[in-house]
């Protein structure tokens, strides 16, 4: 059975105090879960040390929302996969429609992210996923595909073992209309099939693959409990430990022998 992972991308959010007594919060009650279901946060880049610093030796992982592929140089404005390593970062944030359809990331620019990361060795989520135009036109699959094959391009099977594929479907993101337990399994097991397809059916089962778009509390378990469905990227249930925690002891609970269908 693959390792549920929770992640938290808290985006845009919190202040130095406010993200180190998140972070505080949510260690203090999942840290004794830790080799059960994996737990990440990944806050903004000004609060990243501080984050760190709060979650040090608990278990719980710390990850960037973005890295340039560039090695350290005359990139203003950038972070630099080796920065965040640096930090202690084990994972990376790539690709998430935020970027690609508010900051114009290309499939081939988040290639090259992708492609940098992993070649550093740290871990890639990397997202993707459908607009509500093209579900209604029957593209979903066709979008997927694409956004795959462009987006894994030149990437080894060797190194997907630090892959984690989040399957986002971008007009459920932030809005709180959710993909039904139906929609995002046929999605994941899609997504799972190109894998297996691309690269060889160990890959393909191997490969943790996460939903998200406005998971929370009350739709995590019917959303977890799907087959192909590996954990989660929480957004806005991530900011508040209240609303955070029990969709993380849903995924413990579903861990557990006969935990999940």
């Amino acid at each position: 059975m693959r390792r549920l992972l929770i992640a938290g991308n808290w985006k845009m959010n919190t202040t130095l105090e406010s993200g180190r007594s998140l972070a505080s919060a949510i260690t203090a009650a999942v840290a004794v879960e830790r080799d059960v279901v994996e737990v990440l946060l990944c806050p903004p880049f000004p609060y990243l040390m501080a984050v760190g610093s709060a979650i040090e030796g608990s278990g719980v992982e710390l990850g960037g929302q973005n890295a340039w592929f560039e090695a350290p140089g005359a990139f203003t404005g950038e972070t630099a996969v080796d920065m965040l390593e640096d930090l202690g970062c084990r994972y990376v944030i790539l690709g998430h429609s935020e970027r690609r359809h508010i900051l114009g990331e290309t499939d081939e620019l988040i290639n090259k992210k992708v492609s940098a990361a992993l070649k550093r060795g740290l871990k890639v989520l990397f997202c993707v996923g459908e607009l509500l135009s093209d579900r209604e036109a029957g593209r979903t699959e066709a979008v997927l595909n694409r956004q795959m094959e462009n987006g894994l391009s030149g990437i080894d099977a060797a190194v997907l073992e630090s892959l984690v594929i989040a399957y986002e479907p971008v007009w459920a993101i932030g809005t709180g209309v959710t993909a039904t337990p139906e929609q995002a399994e046929s999605a994941q097991a899609h997504l799972r099939n190109w894998l297996c397809s691309r690269y060889n059916s160990k890959v393909g089962e191997k490969t943790r693959i996460l939903y998200g778009g406005s998971v929370n509390p009350d739709n995590a378990r019917a959303i977890l409990g799907q087959p192909n469905v590996d954990g989660a990227l929480v957004g806005n249930a991530s900011l508040k430990a209240e609303t955070f925690l029990p969709i993380v002891n849903v995924a413990i609970e579903l861990s557990r022998p006969q935990g999940r269908e």
